[in-house]
């Protein structure tokens, strides 16, 4: 039940960067954007990514499981585009202001 209950909050999460991805991409700017919050994201996807590969019965089990894995890193990826979005935002509104 608890791996269930894992992936559901992975896929929910997982669902909704997309979404961030492509309103971070069209507003072009960072306001109302925290950098903070995406490294804590970011650190928590690492941590949450590294915790399955040091689990031995996850890893033995992963032939049958990887997807767990799988969604951990799309969700990784998903912030990791949000955060470049975040520099090249950054960089326009430098730009605006001069």
């Amino acid at each position: 039940m608890s791996e269930i209950l894992e992936i559901l909050m992975v896929v929910s999460f997982g669902a909704s960067w997309p979404f961030n991805v492509v309103k971070s991409f069209r507003a072009r700017t960072t306001k109302g954007k925290s950098l903070l919050f995406l490294c804590l994201i970011l650190f928590g996807y690492v941590a949450g990514i590294i915790s399955k590969l040091v689990n031995e019965s996850y890893m033995a089990s992963f032939a049958s499981k990887w997807y767990v894995l799988f969604f951990y890193v799309l969700n990784f990826i998903m912030v990791g585009a949000d955060l470049i979005l975040y520099v090249r935002n950054y960089k326009l509104d430098r730009e605006r202001e001069k």
